[in-house]
């Protein structure tokens, strides 16, 4: 349940009935009855506080999310050619839709890209070998329109509400929980390579669209993007097809929308 931009707790049955039915079995006033039902009581809460969870803890573990995968991956370095064209390409759009946009290129191969809740967008090496400028802003579109339309927010929450037995390091400045170093890989995993559903891809191919329109780009981009990455998947070469819609598809529905 929603409220004020927080989700509520409340103790499931199943929970409810395993702490009275692990508790029955100890006799009361013992040392492993207390220990038994600290240990209960500290999962309990673990639950709590899991479940209930604002918009700004949620930015704040994106924020995490993000420092992890720069260490993880080698960003380029200002005087990078591709940190310099990618710069000259995205003037004008270091914040948009309400959003500020912190925008740069990693030296990796992969024709990839990712966008979090905390603005962070990332841009690989390997996708801007292939795709002209605008091609690259259609992509930056789209995923800004996962991170407006809550695509990721509602991924992160549900995993920290369903983990409750995430580890918490410690309470940032901001009061938000500060995810532990063990758990951010596999958080990444489920939040940000995992795949969207197609009703989420459409969305975000719509949200391009219209982010290319706003910033006087050539919409047209976006279809030609698609069949790039449709020739580049032919075979299997990028795998895809196992994490998105047919992106011959998504070409022609776009050019039929743009129409």
């Amino acid at each position: 349940m929603q409220n004020n931009n927080k989700f509520t707790f409340a103790m499931s049955p199943f929970f409810a009935g395993a702490l009275i039915v692990g508790l029955a079995t100890l006799p009361v006033g013992s040392s492993a009855f207390s220990q038994s039902l600290g240990n209960l009581l500290g999962s309990a809460k673990k639950v709590a506080q899991a479940a209930t969870i604002s918009d700004e803890q949620v930015v704040a573990s994106f924020a995490q999310m993000s420092a992890e995968m720069d260490r993880q991956n080698p960003v380029a370095p200002a005087k990078s050619p591709y940190a310099v064209r990618l710069a000259k390409l995205t003037t004008g759009i270091t914040s948009y839709d309400g959003l500020k946009l912190n925008i740069k290129p990693y030296l990796v191969k992969d024709v990839n890209a990712f966008a979090m809740g905390d603005g962070t967008v990332r841009v690989y090496a390997g996708l801007m070998d292939k795709f002209t400028d605008d091609e690259v802003r259609c992509v930056i579109g789209h995923e800004i329109g996962h991170v407006k339309l809550q695509h990721g927010q509602k991924r992160l929450k549900r995993a920290l509400q369903q983990d409750a037995a995430l580890s918490v390091a410690g309470t940032a400045s901001n009061g938000a929980r500060t995810i532990a170093s063990s758990e951010l890989g596999g958080l990444i995993q489920n939040v940000v390579s995992a795949q969207y559903s197609q009703g989420a891809e459409t969305a975000a191919d719509d949200y391009a669209l219209t982010f290319m329109t706003a910033k006087g780009y050539r919409q047209h981009a976006c279809p030609a993007a698609m069949d790039k990455l449709a020739t580049l998947d032919s075979g299997g070469g990028i795998g895809l097809l196992k994490t998105h819609p047919d992106p011959a598809k998504r070409a022609k529905r776009m050019r039929t929308k743009i129409a």
